[in-house]
């Protein structure tokens, strides 16, 4: 309906029924019922959205995130082996003990659908190449990577720069910003589903920006991911941790939180589904 119908339409209302009250809630009864068989098209009695508070400051945390990490504390996760490092607001991987094993920052929580913002800083001056530079990674359900990397005039393969599904899919672009200056990523995760007998009914799915710029558009994976090798479904619950990964490399972090998502944000792409 053009925006003059409706106006005209809330002005009949008022004037029938005189001032407006706040139980009054504009709409139709006589439209059209929408595919969901729920609603009908501007439906008076749909319930209205929640409503949530913005940050006061672009990149902040909303009212209903879970802050994972606000510069202070890193109460929220568990490391593998050593501590990392808060320091100045920032929270940064330190070197592995004794050249030991992997010692990535664990969630204590665990989650399904997300949005995610974190913000990650490389190592300045850089003084290593390809992968040993600014190397780390976001792992959804501590299953499916998406690349972290100093990727500022740095050479790699395609599918393991910044930005990239780590052994899958190159960024759309290269959006990356000098090493030692703060970037950003702003993530949509959609868990993968599977049925009763275990079988994969639908992948997960990524929508990533990297520093405000699109990189992957609810692109599916082909699995967990395994380095060297095609990455594979094997079916797992419907929330797990998120991790950060070490990889020897000094990588700082900030401003880390999360939106779980409710069913209805979920794009549903199931055979005949309209919701």
């Amino acid at each position: 309906m053009k925006r003059i119908a409706w106006a005209a339409a809330i002005a009949a209302v008022l004037t029938a029924g005189g001032p407006a009250t706040a139980q009054e809630r504009p709409g139709f009864t006589d439209t059209p019922t929408l595919p969901d068989g729920k609603w009908k098209v501007h439906d008076a009695d749909r319930p209205y959205p929640t409503v949530v508070t913005p940050a006061a400051v672009p990149g902040g945390a909303p009212s209903d995130a879970v802050v994972l990490f606000d510069g202070k504390s890193l109460d929220a996760w568990q490391t593998q082996t050593t501590p990392w490092k808060v320091e100045n607001g920032a929270a940064t991987s330190v070197p592995r003990a004794g050249g030991g094993g992997e010692n990535a920052l664990v969630s204590k929580a665990s989650f399904g659908d997300v949005q995610l913002h974190l913000e990650f800083r490389s190592p300045s001056p850089p003084t290593r190449t390809s992968q040993d530079r600014g190397n780390s990674g976001i792992w959804f359900m501590q299953r499916y990577e998406i690349q972290i990397l100093d990727g500022y005039q740095n050479p790699t393969y395609a599918d393991g720069t910044v930005g990239a599904i780590y052994g899958w899919k190159p960024p759309q672009v290269n959006a990356s910003r000098k090493p030692g200056e703060w970037q950003s990523y702003d993530v949509v995760f959609e868990r993968p589903h599977f049925g009763p007998d275990g079988k994969l009914s639908r992948p997960a799915y990524i929508t990533a920006f990297l520093n405000g710029v699109l990189v992957q558009n609810r692109q599916p994976w082909l699995g967990g991911t395994i380095w060297r090798k095609l990455g594979t479904y094997q079916a797992h619950g419907d929330a797990a941790p998120i991790q950060l990964q070490d990889h020897n490399s000094p990588v700082s972090f900030r401003n880390i939180w999360v939106r779980p998502l409710p069913d209805t944000a979920a794009s549903y792409d199931f055979e005949g589904s309209v919701k």
